[in-house]
This record gives structure tokens, C-alpha cells and sequence, in this order.
């Protein structure tokens, strides 16, 4: 037997509200949790707002006039860009989960290096349609 004393297992408690600010993810924790507020958005936005826009976009040319109308207001222009970042940004993250699902890039570096890829080709893309949506391209 050994003659070192057992260490106390850590105790880990219920966090509160406040204490969730204070917490260091990685990014690759980063983009687990935004991969999963994007999936809640675009759950919840198909529905409410996608599926309305493209019934009233498809069935008449006078209905995509007017959509095309209410989309040219700024609000709803940032509104439609967060949905295409909510997109893009989780289909780059789906693209990597299903990368580690093969079992290639899981080591610790890799898993961080391919979460900053995942953020930078999102945000990029997400940022070509942004220059498109308010005419700069």
C-alpha cells in the first residue's frame, strides 16, 4: 500500500448566473456552444420567418416585389444577415464535427486549430454576403 494520502475528489457545485462570465472556454468550447445557438435559430427562424418570406417571395411577381421591399429596410437586412451567419456558421461547424466523427484532427492542437478555421471561414463568408446584402459589392 501506499504510504501518500488519498487526495479529496473536487467538489463541483451548482454555478449561477454570474459565475458564467467568469468562465475561460477554449475556442473550440466557444464554437460547441455557438454551433448549438445557431441550430436553436435557425430552428426556431424556419418556421417564423424563413419558410413565410419564401412562400410570399414564390407566388406572384407582385408578392416578390413587396418582399422584396420590406427587405430592403436596414433592421431586416441585419436581421437576414444574422440568419446567414446562424448558416453558415453552422454548417462550417457541422463540416468539422463530422471530421471528428472520423476520428482525424482530434488531438488537442488540431481541435483548436480547426475551431479557429471554422470561426474565420464562417465570419468571412458571413461578411462577403453582408458586403452583397448592403450593395457594396
Amino acid at each position: 500500500m501506499s504510504d501518500t494520502a488519498a487526495k479529496p475528489r473536487p467538489q463541483f457545485r451548482n454555478i449561477g448566473i454570474a459565475q458564467i462570465a467568469s468562465y475561460r472556454l477554449p475556442l473550440a468550447g466557444k464554437l460547441s456552444i455557438l454551433h448549438r445557438v445557431s441550430g436553436a435559430l435557425l430552428f426556431v427562424c424556419l418556421p417564423l420567418v424563413i419558410l413565410p418570406l419564401f412562400a410570399a417571395s414564390v407566388a406572384s411577381p407582385e408578392s416578390y416585389a413587396q418582399v422584396a421591399q420590406y427587405a430592403g429596410n436596414p433592421l431586416v437586412k441585419l436581421v437576414l444577415l444574422v440568419l446567414v451567419w446562424g448558416y453558415l456558421h453552422h454548417f462550417c461547424a457541422g463540416i468539422r464535427y463530422l471530421v471528428l466523427d472520423l476520428h482525424i484532427g482530434i488531438d488537442k492542437v488540431s481541435a483548436q486549430k480547426s475551431a479557429g478555421v471554422v470561426f474565420g471561414v464562417s465570419l468571412a463568408l458571413t461578411l462577403v454576403f453582408a458586403l452583397k446584402l448592403f450593395g457594396a459589392l
